[in-house]
């Protein structure tokens, strides 16, 4: 026999069937809780499996983003042995019935049919080090997102205030000048000091700058008050609002600044690390990045499923004597290892950073490929070398 159990996870429960071999389900579907009394009652029923298949059942469900971890983790340790499908692939196995049937027991029914029709590997779970490298380098990522929304929506309330504020720093958004607007919001708070005034609050909130610098910082912000087309605004509530962004954007870098340390700290000692870092245009982001997405490089037993994992390969189009001339990447990998190694190869052909890679990019835009077309070939070069490098643990040679 060859049992298998198949589990629909949801939020908080799954739904359970088992098969004691091909097309011979054992017992009716049913749930369990992901508490500690579930996931037991889960477990009696697994030896139960055990024991009328004459073999530990093999476990198969969806990843589900954070909803499978419970069921995981109590897999992992029972050294319970396990597939975590990937979506898609279920989904396709689910519409081979003429019959349009959707309910969590059907589901995990189908589950059990996957196991049984795909040459599946087991799971390989990463690294708890990578894992938490990921998990910093994707909560990066988000507050980056957060950071850049709270950037417009503070830029449309200064628009109404302060407009002529702008060109005072060179950095709208550095400390200083933060600092700066929340101490002279408008042009009356500006009007109300004198120069030398203005000069030494400037100084103070920027010390490590010389006086004459902040002489010349007030001499700008006085002449944007004079030129700013409100004295003062009308609305009380743009004041308001202009504070609080201020405050978001200043906590948004404090939090960034102690992501970027930690994962910088984190994916040092990492050897891939410093491997993906020898490659021109890479940086300590996206190499940590990177390696928080790919994991243990043994993981793929050669390139082309490293791309596939990435979702840059290419789809095939046939049928009868039709063949499609314009295929679309997949897209059903790792999407932050896609866009991650996009950035990639931007960075490393802006001034010819990478000239092996410039080279292959100026070769495909003269074969008449796009922009976007010759950047995601370019991808997928670079994706190559790193399998490689990570292979053979050597760093990039130009």
């Amino acid at each position: 026999m060859d049992p298998v159990i198949g589990l629909d996870v949801a939020k908080g429960e799954s739904q359970v069937q088992a098969f004691l071999e091909k097309k011979s389900p054992y017992k009716k579907s049913f749930k369990f809780k992901h508490d500690r009394m579930g996931l037991h009652d889960f477990y009696l029923f697994y030896q139960e499996v055990e024991q009328k298949g004459g073999q530990p059942p093999e476990v198969i469900f969806e990843s589900t983003g954070h909803y499978h971890e419970p069921v995981l983790q109590f897999l992992e340790d029972h050294g319970v042995t396990y597939y975590l499908v990937n979506p898609v692939i279920s989904y396709e196995a689910k519409k081979v019935s003429l019959r349009k049937v959707k309910t969590d027991a059907m589901d995990a029914y189908h589950l059990c049919e996957l196991y049984y029709k795909e040459d599946l590997e087991a799971f390989q779970k990463k690294s708890i080090q990578t894992l938490n490298l990921r998990n910093l380098s994707r909560q990066h990522d988000s507050l980056t997102g957060i950071y850049v929304q709270t950037k417009l929506q503070f830029h449309t309330i200064l628009d109404q205030v302060f407009p002529e504020y702008k060109g005072v720093f060179g950095d709208l958004f550095s400390k200083v000048s933060l600092h700066t607007l929340l101490t002279f919001p408008t042009p009356k708070e500006v009007e109300e000091l004198s120069l030398s005034e203005i000069a030494h609050e400037i100084h103070h909130l920027c010390k490590s700058r010389s006086k004459s610098w902040s002489v010349k910082k007030a001499e700008e912000l006085t002449s944007a008050a004079r030129n700013n087309p409100y004295k003062q605004t009308l609305y009380y509530s743009y004041l308001i609002s202009l504070k609080m962004y201020i405050e978001m954007l200043l906590q948004y870098q404090k939090h960034l600044s102690q992501l970027e340390a930690e994962i910088d700290a984190m994916a040092q000692e990492f050897e891939a690390y410093h491997i993906i870092r020898s490659i021109p245009g890479i940086g300590g982001k996206i190499a940590a990045t990177i390696i928080s997405e790919i994991g243990e490089i043994d993981r793929f037993n050669n390139p082309k499923k490293l791309v596939a994992f990435a979702g840059i390969d290419p789809s095939v189009h046939e049928s009868g004597k039709f063949k499609a001339s314009i295929n679309l990447i997949t897209k059903r990998g790792s999407s932050r290892l896609r866009q991650i190694l996009y950035t990639a190869v931007q960075c490393g052909l802006i001034n010819t950073r990478n000239p092996r890679l410039k080279e292959f990019y100026d070769r495909k835009r003269e074969e008449g490929k796009p922009h976007k077309v010759a950047v995601i070939a370019c991808a997928n070069k670079l994706i190559h070398w790193i399998y490689t490098l990570l292979k053979r643990k050597e760093t990039f040679v130009i």
